[in-house]
């Protein structure tokens, strides 16, 4: 069997090579924008880094040639000069639909996020609302899998996290009152890998979450804990942090922007999690603290 990445050099990327690399007579194809990337790639005889590009489908068809599942996590929450919502998230996903039509894909599977839709007033969620609408209406066995912050080595929401609790006081927007449902990135690999790796009938959308919902404020205290700390949240007001990265992002044509704050103060909430439905068991969110913020 041959499993295609996009994104490949990515924190979840990355980990879940690391993890398909332990299946027997797997091919992987490790999908990356330029060869500087290939360095970062875990190294296994059953993976194959290549270059793609989102702007010609014919090499990009020619890359992915042979796969009989595309997993495409590749897209963006902060734009920049180079770099925005309309290109990375819905255009290259048009991109990767085509070439696997070309190619007769068996399965696509698209990481999405949780607030995902074509009608969001959220630039960030509609555009990944709509990449999730190329996919389906692909007409390729599909999986759609909606995930909120992801914590895991090198993810951006451990990163926040290491940040956070660097000192004995931080400052959070909004005093950290809005909840969210972190989610694993090992258990993300494991739903990756077990839908991969079976045959796909139709397309199936999942809102995959972890086990417990707490407000960031709690989550910044409670890493604060395991690393034997302890910590004072303060509040940063939202609306004078949107004025602020309004103007910055128009001066530096992109980076941290009121969409971006939207995104991240959102409640992460969910009517079912999908990890009964894809057969994966969660990690408590205390155990993925430990690991990802005591690891050497």
């Amino acid at each position: 069997m041959k499993i295609a990445i996009t994104g490949a050099n990515s924190s979840v990327g990355k980990n879940l090579l690391i993890q398909l690399a332990t299946i027997p007579d797997l091919e992987i194809i490790a999908g990356v924008r330029s060869k500087s990337a290939f360095e970062s790639l875990p190294k296994d005889a059953s993976i194959t880094p290549a270059v793609i590009s989102y702007a010609d489908v014919d090499s990009l068809a020619s890359v992915l040639a042979g796969a009989d599942c595309i997993i495409h996590l590749a897209g963006i929450l902060i734009e920049t000069k180079h770099s925005n919502y309309a290109s990375a998230n819905v255009a290259a996903t048009e991109t990767v639909v085509e070439a696997a039509k070309r190619n007769k894909a068996k399965h696509v599977i698209f990481i999405s996020v949780v607030g995902a839709s074509p009608d969001s007033n959220n630039a960030y969620f509609r555009s990944k609302g709509t990449a999730e609408k190329l996919v389906s209406e692909s007409g390729i066995p599909s999986s759609i899998i909606r995930t909120p912050i992801l914590l895991g080595r090198g993810s951006a929401g451990t990163n926040s996290l290491k940040y956070a609790t660097a000192k004995d006081k931080t400052n959070v927007l909004g005093g950290g009152n809005y909840t969210m449902r972190p989610l694993d990135v090992d258990d993300l690999n494991n739903a990756l890998t077990t839908l991969a790796t079976k045959p796909a009938i139709d397309t199936t959308t999942y809102e995959l979450v972890g086990p417990e919902t707490i407000a960031y404020r709690d989550l910044i205290k409670l890493a604060a804990e395991v690393q034997n700390k302890t910590i004072e949240v303060r509040s940063a007001p939202i609306w004078l942090a949107k004025i602020g990265s309004a103007i910055s992002s128009i001066i530096k044509g992109g980076g941290m922007t009121p969409t971006v704050i939207d995104v991240i103060t959102m409640n992460e909430k969910v009517e079912v999690n999908a990890d009964a439905a894809i057969g994966i068991k969660l990690t408590p969110l205390r155990d993925t603290l430990s690991k990802i913020l005591t690891e050497k």
